[in-house]
């Protein structure tokens, strides 16, 4: 079965969103993270995907994460004097990042992750279902 391409179409785009809930799952696990140096502040991560042709038929289309970039948003700068981290002007840099888009990106990936097993298995059914007529 693994020769029909919308296999191929529904697990590219299965495996594209399975980077987009990575990202976002270091994203949310370092949201609170802090440094005394600006330059070592976490960077929010973001996937870069692109198409690319399934099989031999260049109007079927899949889904590739070519990369994960760090995000340029400048860190966040708190004054807090009395924290173990803080620089020597009593400041701590946080990532800038917002849990609440975070967690919109995290339903959303999901989401489009269980549509496309949804999608897969639909054709896997389909084509168990065409090989049994012949029985």
């Amino acid at each position: 079965m693994s020769n029909l391409p919308i296999f191929d179409v529904a697990g590219s785009a299965m495996n594209a969103q399975s980077v987009r809930l990575s990202t976002v799952a270091s994203n949310m696990a370092n949201a609170d993270s802090v440094s005394g140096d600006p330059n070592a502040v976490y960077r929010a991560k973001q996937p870069v995907f692109t198409t690319e042709q399934v099989g031999n038929n260049p109007a079927l289309q899949g889904v590739r994460a070519t990369q994960v970039l760090d995000s340029q948003a400048q860190p966040i700068k708190r004054y807090e004097p009395g924290h173990p981290l803080a620089d020597g002007n009593g400041y701590v840099y946080a990532p800038d990042i917002d849990p609440v888009a975070q967690m919109v990106d995290l339903i959303s990936a999901s989401r489009s992750y269980q549509a496309n097993v949804e999608v897969f298995n639909s054709a896997k059914e389909t084509a168990l279902a065409t090989l049994n007529m012949g029985r």
